[in-house]
């Protein structure tokens, strides 16, 4: 027999101990960069540091994890809102939510990225995550005749990107790019 085995999963008392890291992790790392102490960010999260260790043996584990969860988090939310909205306002909305996630991450999330081996499973998950969740709400935006054609899922992600971090230094202006954006993402009638 191989060791083929899937993980059992995590008691509740350790799923919040994990969560709480992460979560602890991502304020430090905003604070301080990739460089935070790690028994600062156990004492933070309440836990010992054996028990940060045991979760994440070293800090770059940890660093995959904060940028990890923050790309899965970004890419659910394309899933529920493509089942909870119409396709054009489930699209916008996503949008709206990634131009938000860098403008307020993008410090962090950058830091975490260069931290993060471009040959990493977690980068390849992460690009993978993000690039299925814009195919699938781009492709029913175009199905139900809401954005033009040619647009591909890549553009959306490189477009909200770029309006994210043209605002940074303006966040006020983020929501009137956002909707230049979209209106120039929208399929026009002939």
């Amino acid at each position: 027999m191989g060791s083929t085995s899937t993980p059992r999963p995590m008691r509740a008392d350790a799923r919040r101990n994990y969560e709480r890291i992460i979560n602890v992790a991502r304020e430090a790392f905003t604070e301080h960069g990739p460089e935070a102490p790690l028994d600062d960010i156990a004492r933070r999260a309440c836990v010992g540091p054996g028990t940060l260790y045991r979760h994440f043996p070293n800090r770059e584990a940890l660093i995959e994890a904060v940028y990890r969860a923050d790309i899965e988090k970004l890419a659910q939310r394309a899933t529920e809102l493509a089942e909870a909205r119409s396709p054009g306002d489930a699209l916008a909305e996503w949008v709206r939510e990634q131009v938000g996630f860098v403008v307020q991450n993008h410090g962090l999330a950058a830091t975490l990225k260069a931290a993060i081996d471009r040959d990493s499973e977690t980068f390849a998950l992460c690009k993978v995550m993000l690039n299925d969740a814009a195919a699938k709400i781009v492709k029913a935006a175009q199905e139900a005749g809401v954005l033009r054609e040619d647009v591909q899922p890549r553009d959306i992600m490189l477009m909200a990107h770029g309006v994210g971090a043209a605002s940074q230094n303006s966040p006020d202006a983020a929501p009137r790019m956002v909707a230049v954006m979209l209106d120039g993402l929208r399929r026009q009638e002939p």
